[in-house]
């Protein structure tokens, strides 16, 4: 399993059979979306760097599309028209599946919640994610993590935007992926609490995960005020540097 990061929550699992694009942000940089804060950080139209140079060819190779959310830092509208004009196969939560379909997406598949369900020939199982803490995790609306076990290749959990909860550390713990995903930017509104997991609550993910971390979500849209400087320093300080990768956007690692 090849594992490429290519911006914001954006990434590309490549097996020997399939390529697997997860949650694509694919638009030039400023064309996403209005700012998502304007007095708390720099107002700036997202997204607020371009894709890297090598993620068209990698983009292109796509055989299905893995969708946690409808926000449109994970889903914009230039990704849309790539997956409705190659009707990609595309996989979500049993949420939103009306919605993308309205938008004329090729639905296959939809999960739910602890419900394992067949996946290009291994499993998959969504599992909760709470985007945001305190009250406005419920104007984020639902997402949906997942747990992927494919045959011959290391199982990975990706938690998606979420803080840590019950069932994020039920998923660490008792399902034991050989790789967990951590969206690490700390993204934060105008008003309100984080929507994504404080330092603290990310390196209790990192110190909880039995074995490899990648931490994204992170110097691509302008509510995420966590670098990954300030990331390294934190996890170097606690010992996690051989466990953790923190790419740069284009970058990518074999598992």
């Amino acid at each position: 399993m090849k594992i490429h990061h290519l911006r914001n929550a954006t990434m590309v699992i490549e097996t020997e059979e399939k390529v697997i694009l997860i949650d694509p942000m694919l638009g030039k940089k400023g064309t996403a979306g209005p700012t998502f804060t304007l007095f708390r950080f720099k107002p700036q139209r997202n997204p607020i760097v371009d894709l890297p140079t090598n993620a068209q060819k990698l983009i292109e190779k796509t055989t299905h599309c893995l969708i946690t959310h409808l926000h449109p830092d994970h889903l914009d509208k230039v990704a849309e028209n790539f997956l409705r004009s190659k009707q990609t196969p595309v996989i979500c939560s049993y949420k939103d599946e009306a919605t993308l379909k309205k938008r004329g997406l090729n639905i296959t598949q939809t999960v739910e919640y602890w419900k394992e369900s067949n996946f290009l020939g291994g499993k998959i199982q969504g599992i909760p994610a709470v985007h945001g803490y305190g009250f406005v995790a419920k104007p984020m609306g639902n997402v949906m993590g997942y747990y992927i076990n494919l045959p011959n290749e290391k199982s990975i959990y990706l938690s998606s935007d979420t803080v840590y909860t019950d069932d994020v550390d039920k998923a660490l713990t008792q399902l034991k992926p050989d790789i967990a995903v951590v969206a690490s930017g700390t993204a934060q509104l105008d008003i309100f609490q984080p929507l994504l997991m404080r330092m603290s609550d990310i390196l209790k993910f990192i110190r909880n995960a039995p074995n490899k971390v990648i931490a994204n979500h992170m110097e691509a849209v302008n509510h995420c005020p966590t670098t990954r400087e300030e990331l390294k320093k934190e996890v170097s300080k606690n010992g996690f540097t051989d466990k953790v990768f923190i790419p740069n956007d284009g970058d990518s690692k074999v598992y």
